[in-house]
């Protein structure tokens, strides 16, 4: 992404927008960060190193994650997941112990 960094947002691939826009949200190293569909733009193998990443720093510096998605393959990644049906949580299911 660096040689498109003197690129406007208009100029970039929705793929590079949604890299762009993740890159932004670690800059101030926040508690908590909100990904909604945060790989749904991205080819399978950014999506598994964006995936890699969030979990890492999930891990590495205590963020607290809350991410968003319809894939079944990246919600078996995370500790907890919340299944939602109606605007309402139908499930509350942990991968792992805490």
């Amino acid at each position: 992404m660096q040689d498109r960094g003197g690129h406007l947002p208009a100029e970039l691939s929705g793929g590079q927008q949604q890299r762009v826009t993740i890159a932004r949200s670690f800059v101030h190293n926040p508690a908590v960060i909100f990904a909604d569909e945060a790989t749904g733009n991205l080819d399978s193998k950014t999506s598994d190193e964006i995936i890699d990443l969030l979990l890492k720093l999930n891990t590495e510096r205590n963020v607290t994650m809350m991410l968003v998605t319809h894939d079944p393959e990246i919600a078996a990644r995370c500790s907890r997941i919340l299944v939602m049906q109606d605007g309402r949580i139908i499930e509350d299911n942990r991968t792992e112990e805490e």
